[in-house]
């Protein structure tokens, strides 16, 4: 093209170096590694030998969403699976049970992609959501066992119920400020 000056490779020029001398199109620690290392859960700078023994490791970012994606799909259709099965004749509200609480327990595994299964679990149990995380798991395993060992279906339909809330208010406790909306919408509601 006339007028466009292109510069010639190895001239010193940042379009030809990348950011910080790194090379093309690789970002610093103020880019896109960054970003990646706060979403995992890394966000203090690590030694460098333990960083590498980490990356090294670890799943990359892409296998992480990809993981993530797959896990959370699986969870998703293992639930709308359930529903369908809940019109299934005499053993359909058994199904929906298993694979409600199946579906439930994949999305939630989906999470530990993203964070990591020691951040993840170290995150289900602080202090602001432990009460939440106990009650999730408690009906997750009441499901079943009312499914399975005891074969009560109306049991087993009320604990998916209050799998829903349960699960319901674990997610929003990790918005910021999400529960004392949904507080605050319900008194205002009930009053």
């Amino acid at each position: 093209m006339p007028g466009l000056v292109v510069p010639e490779e190895g001239k010193g020029s940042p379009a030809v170096r990348g950011v910080e001398g790194r090379g093309p199109g690789r970002a610093g620690p103020g880019g896109m590694d960054k970003l990646k290392r706060v979403l995992s859960g890394r966000d203090a700078e690590e030694p460098s030998g333990l960083s590498e023994v980490i990356d090294a490791t670890s799943l990359g970012w892409g296998t992480r969403v990809k993981g993530f994606i797959a896990c959370f799909a699986i969870g998703c259709l293992c639930s709308l699976l359930g529903s369908c099965f809940l019109w299934v004749p005499k053993k359909g509200l058994t199904l929906f049970a298993v694979f409600y609480t199946l579906g439930n327990i994949a999305s939630i595994g989906s999470t530990l992609f993203l964070m990591g299964p020691v951040k993840q679990l170290k995150r289900m149990f602080e202090p602001t959501r432990l009460i939440a995380t106990i009650v999730m798991l408690l009906c997750l395993a009441l499901t079943l066992c009312s499914a399975f060992w005891w074969r009560k279906q109306g049991l087993a339909l009320l604990f998916c119920i209050l799998q829903f809330f349960a699960l319901a208010w674990y997610s929003i406790s990790f918005i910021p400020f999400a529960r004392d909306a949904v507080k605050k919408c319900i008194s205002v509601c009930l009053s």
